[in-house]
Formats: C-alpha cells, structure tokens, sequence
C-alpha cells in the first residue's frame, strides 16, 4: 500500500522506527502488477511529453525512463528521436508499454529492474525522466542518488511528482485513512515539495520546479471511483483489503473528495490534480 506518514523526513522529532524495506517493496511490486495500471497510465500521455519538453531533451540523446509503468515517457522520448531505455519492476507493465511502443514503431529498450538499485554504469545516460514513478520507491535517499549516479555529469533529470497539497495527496491520504500503510515509511507525496526534493538532490548543480495541472476527464464521480477501483494499484488492494461495510465507507470518502475537488460542470467530470514538474541540472 502506498506508504504515507504524518510529517516529512526533516520534521521528525525522534528516530524513525527500523523498517524491512525489502518486504514493503515486495508488497509494492504486488500492489502495482494488480488491477491493470495501464489502463490509467494511458490517460496521463501529455505529462510525459510535457516533461520532456520541460528538461528540452534533444534527439539522439541516450534516455532513461526510471519507473516507466506502461510507457508515457518512454514514448515522448522516443518520438523525440531519442534512444530510450524504460525500466520497471513490473513485467506486466513493461508488456503493456512494448505494446504501445510497436504499434507506434518506435524502437526502445525495456529493462526489468528496480530504481533503486538501476542496473546501469554511471554516468550512463544524459537524462533521467520519471511520471509519478521513482516517487514510489520506499528508500527515497537511494532512489535520489541512483538517478544521480547514472545521469553524466552535465546531464539531466526530470520528474512529475504529485504535491501533499493536490488531488491525489490528498486522494492517497483518503485510502490511508481506512487501510494504514507500513509506519516509518516516507510517503511518496513528498517528492512534490521543493524543500524534500533539496533534500534527496543535495549535490546537483540546479533544481527548478514548477506547478502544474493534470486534468483527470471522466464520465462522472462514479466513473471515476469505478475505474480507480478497478485499475489502479493502491485502491485495488485497499478495496480487497476490507470488509464490504468498510468498502462502502472508503468508497464513499472518495466520491465526497472527487465532488469537493472537481470543476464544476453541468456534464462530464474534470477534476484537477496539481503535481510538481522538476528539472534537476546533474
């Protein structure tokens, strides 16, 4: 489950209580290959080619899509006339995004690994990029430095992380509150502030971030929750995890949030979600 604790690492007043990641990390993979993320990831397209466009990564440029789920990145990169090489711990997501990569005939690498120890040499690639991906991984400080590793010097590095602040901290705050993640484990929602993003990248050259909107488009709140429920990860396992009167409950806290949340429209749903965009100067 998506690991989500009451204050950022810098906050804490006393040492953090000893954690097996190894084992949070396995239930993540397990969290992430259930339901059938692509189906969600899909929608998400135009943050990874405006991600692109943010870090100005050039044709020809050797590109490493950490955390890459069904591909978004990937696939900017590589229309960009780059040589890209997208790497998950999921196989059922790397399928999906060699799926999406043939239809389109665009030539990538797809690697199966963890981006928390990347099977790379350093100073492998001239960009790293990540959608709402390496933000997941529960030892932050080394996922930051293997994006720092394998990144030349003079490189880049590119991220689209949610803010504690947007739609889905805040959705991913809901779900915990009825299925509680692992104590002691930094939440990923923490890659959306500056100040933690200063504290996992101390030694690069330059940090610029910027807010941004993605708009969520769906038939209707319950549309919404349906597919979420269905599809996504984190709400599929926390569904299963509870009794039904809890699943109506949890249910019922997402579809007051999506209300709260959205735009208002006589029609269809528009529900904003703001998320950082980061260009990171190795």
């Amino acid at each position: 489950m998506t690991q989500i604790i009451d204050c950022p690492p810098s906050q804490r007043s006393s040492p953090p209580p000893v954690v097996d990641l190894a084992a949070v990390k396995s239930r993540q993979q397990a969290m992430w290959a259930s339901g059938d993320f692509a189906v969600i990831g899909t929608t998400l397209q135009i943050v990874g080619e405006t991600l692109c466009e943010a870090a100005d990564i050039a044709a020809g440029s050797r590109v490493l899509d950490v955390a890459c789920g069904n591909g978004n990145a990937t696939l900017a990169a590589a229309r960009r006339f780059c040589n890209v090489t997208g790497l998950d711990y999921v196989p059922a997501l790397l399928a999906r995004a060699g799926e999406r990569a043939r239809a389109e005939r665009l030539d990538v690498e797809l690697a199966l690994g963890d981006a928390e120890a990347l099977p790379f040499a350093d100073a492998s690639f001239d960009a790293a990029l990540s959608t709402f991906g390496v933000m997941f991984a529960p030892d932050q400080e080394r996922a930051a430095h293997e994006l720092v590793r394998v990144v030349r010097p003079g490189g880049t590095i590119a991220l689209a992380n949610w803010t504690p602040e947007g739609f889905i901290g805040r959705f991913l705050g809901a779900v915990a509150k009825h299925v509680p993640p692992p104590a002691g484990v930094a939440s990923p929602i923490y890659w959306g502030s500056e100040k933690r993003l200063r504290e996992l990248f101390p030694d690069v050259r330059s940090i610029r971030a910027e807010r941004r909107e993605f708009i969520f488009r769906y038939e209707s709140a319950e549309h919404f929750i349906d597919v979420f429920r269905r599809y996504y990860g984190p709400t599929y396992k926390a569904f299963a995890a509870l009794a039904p009167e809890r699943q109506d409950a949890l249910a019922s806290d997402l579809r007051a949030l999506v209300e709260q949340s959205r735009r208002p429209s006589a029609h269809a749903l528009a529900l904003p979600a703001e998320y950082l965009e980061v260009v990171i100067g190795r």
